[in-house]
């Protein structure tokens, strides 16, 4: 097991895998490369064209410093590269977007999802919390790296976890949903972490998935 506090050899989440299309996602203000790389500081983003046989939403992500075997397999669900450790990467996005907040995952059990996904990177529950039937377990995969918010309802169906959606930390929110548009973005409002504001981009931008924007 990799020890997420053993800064020689820590998990870490290099990128998300994501199947859409490149040009709504550089529509909302974001600098995607020709590979697809959307760079953020800490965890970026890798938008692939879908076939007529992808999903779109997030595909996967891809981890490193944790053990070779898990590339190619999936974590309860959760489809899994291993790669090497990446060089700091930024992009000056016109959205004002300085990096990956968190990932949200979707599954039906809580403790057999945040079990599997402390067994293949060592990071442990940092805290749980519960808000009438839902239940949210929160990992933070390496120091200072991605937040993993897993949530559980009653209603999602008996089977794997899945990737859900993103929120992106920017610098100035009211900025960004301006620069948007006021009718394919919310209007800001207080998030559940004190003294932040989060907006949520329309579904029907096209991005693929729920994504909002927080302040930092």
């Amino acid at each position: 097991m990799v020890v997420c506090e053993d800064l020689t050899m820590s998990a870490r989440v290099e990128w998300l895998d994501i199947v859409g299309d490149p040009e709504v996602w550089r529509s909302v203000g974001l600098v995607v490369a020709d590979d697809g790389l959307v760079p953020l500081m800490g965890t970026s983003l890798r938008i692939t064209p879908p076939t007529a046989a992808d999903d779109i939403g997030i595909a996967g992500w891809a981890l490193s410093g944790v053990d070779a075997a898990l590339d190619g397999a999936d974590i309860d669900g959760l489809q899994t590269r291993v790669v090497g450790a990446a060089s700091p990467m930024f992009g000056q996005h016109d959205v004002g977007a300085s990096g990956l907040d968190h990932v949200v995952v979707m599954t039906c059990d809580l403790e057999r999802t945040t079990g599997a996904i402390e067994s293949a990177t060592g990071c442990g529950l940092k805290r749980m919390r519960e808000v009438g039937e839902m239940r949210q377990g929160f990992h933070r995969l390496g120091r200072g790296g991605l937040i993993v918010e897993v949530v559980s309802l009653p209603e999602l169906p008996e089977g794997p976890a899945r990737f859900w959606g993103v929120v992106l930390n920017v610098d100035d929110l009211d900025m960004a949903c301006a620069r948007i548009g006021a009718d394919r973005v919310s209007l800001p409002k207080d998030a559940v972490q004190p003294g932040r504001r989060i907006a949520t981009i329309s579904a029907a931008v096209g991005l693929g998935l729920p994504v909002a924007l927080m302040t930092a």
